[in-house]
């Protein structure tokens, strides 16, 4: 699952990405590049080029990341700026375009992924889950966060942190009901 950013977050990646940090710019395209290829998709309406462009605004992001500057500018807005600039100059250039079709047929363009407020609502709930589980016990809140996250079991839980099995059990089931007591509020 992709991490959802922050403004600053994001602001922050982009800086990164300026002084050429790879792990940074991952973390940039792995945040937008969904809502970027819905840009490209709009204004072009074919998926092959939609792509194309993409690729093309990741790599002027690459290289002129640098040059963002958050005091005149949200990074999402920059981004979709670069995004929108080149799929008009794709546009203009007359690259093949595929036959215009009819506006029954833009249903099948529509953008698989979750739609924003789903996106912010997902978001807030994730903040909430990692502000409850940081209240728990460190031991517990670990154990939690591998057997539902990880998919380890309990046997191996106890095995690892070297306490019983049934201890292993108590401490994840009270953890858990103080989780929903905490995310009932």
């Amino acid at each position: 699952m992709t991490a959802i950013l922050t403004r600053d977050e994001l602001a922050q990646a982009l800086g990164r990405t300026g002084q050429g940090d790879r792990a940074a710019f991952r973390t940039v395209y792995e945040s937008t590049s969904a809502k970027l290829m819905g840009v490209c998709l709009r204004i072009l309406s074919d998926r092959q080029l939609a792509e194309d462009v993409l690729q093309d605004t990741y790599l002027t992001v690459w290289r002129k990341a640098e040059t963002f500057d958050a005091s005149r500018a949200s990074p999402i807005t920059w981004l979709v700026t670069i995004a929108r600039n080149r799929s008009i100059d794709r546009l203009r250039s007359g690259a093949p375009m595929r036959k215009a079709a009819p506006i029954e047929a833009a249903i099948d363009l529509a953008d698989a992924g979750p739609l924003p407020s789903a996106v912010t609502e997902h978001g807030d709930d994730v903040r909430r889950l990692n502000g409850c589980l940081e209240q728990l016990d460190e031991k517990v809140a670990r154990c939690i966060r591998t057997a539902f996250f990880e998919g380890v079991t309990y046997d191996v839980l106890a095995e690892r942190e070297g306490a019983p099995l049934g201890t292993m059990k108590s401490w994840i089931r009270r953890g858990l009901q103080r989780l929903k007591a905490c995310l009932d509020t």
